[in-house]
């Protein structure tokens, strides 16, 4: 399983790598790996805006359906519409290839809420036993 260095992490297995005042917001290998095998993947519009810990879109697999919330709050500036075409990218690459949108981020002191790699591990670790 991967845990990239680079990125902050939420409870609900939200990632976000912060690019200026962008973040670029996706689930987390733990959560792919939780759900199985994606298959519909719904977003919201460029233009929306969420308050952190909002529900800004839906995962569903195999096994269940799961809301995505909002790590900080923003507006979305850009939204990876390939997931909708290609759900399963999620699955192959949730870091990278399967980002789910950019959002502007209105406080960048929410990021001071989030987990750091090494806390994740230990948090997806404690849920793992």
């Amino acid at each position: 399983m991967k845990f990239p260095e680079n990125l902050k992490y939420t409870k609900n297995d939200e990632w976000i790598k912060v690019e200026g005042e962008i973040g670029i917001v996706g689930i987390t290998d733990y959560a792919q790996d939780s759900l199985s095998d994606i298959v519909f993947v719904e977003l919201p519009e460029v233009g929306d805006h969420f308050s952190k810990g909002e529900p800004f879109g839906t995962v569903e697999s195999v096994k269940a359906a799961s809301d995505v919330y909002a790590p900080v709050g923003g507006e979305v500036v850009e939204v990876n519409d390939s997931l909708t075409k290609t759900p399963e990218l999620v699955n192959k690459d949730p870091y990278e290839g399967a980002w789910m949108i950019k959002i502007k981020i209105d406080d960048m002191s929410e990021l001071d809420d989030l987990m750091d790699v090494k806390a994740y591990k230990a948090y997806c670790s404690e849920r793992s036993k």
